[in-house]
């Protein structure tokens, strides 16, 4: 059996959707680019004067500690840790993380603790 072949002509559309617009569409000649307010400006268009001065905003960065416990991160991959290591009280996310940090020499362990500031020094 032959194979038919089926001329068709290929129609496309002048604008593909998915392309990006070129920057000459999008903002035309003598259209200025959207500008960044500075914060100098956002504090004089806001009135902080009438906010609650224990209300965390631009002005006052100072805020009450948070009410929820903070997230327990494996100490080696970054991933949520549902697991400690009682032996060297390491966090770590899975089995494969538990043997490398088996594996660890005791100098690389406080490391690991003291940069998540939990470091005993053992002497």
């Amino acid at each position: 059996m032959e194979a038919e072949v089926i001329k068709a002509e290929l129609v496309l559309p002048t604008h593909m959707s998915f392309k990006r617009t070129q920057m000459y569409e999008k903002y035309p000649k003598g259209q200025s680019k959207v500008r960044w307010k500075q914060l100098k400006q956002i504090i004089q268009a806001e009135n902080y004067q009438n906010y609650d001065p224990d209300e965390p905003n631009y002005v006052n960065i100072e805020s009450p500690p948070s009410m929820q416990p903070c997230k327990r991160i494996c100490d080696i991959t970054g991933f949520e840790a549902p697991y400690h290591d009682p032996r060297t009280n390491l966090r770590y996310a899975n089995a494969d993380v538990f043997k490398l940090v088996r594996s660890l020499p005791n100098e690389y362990v406080q490391r690991y603790l003291a940069l998540r500031k939990a470091a005993v020094v053992l002497r």
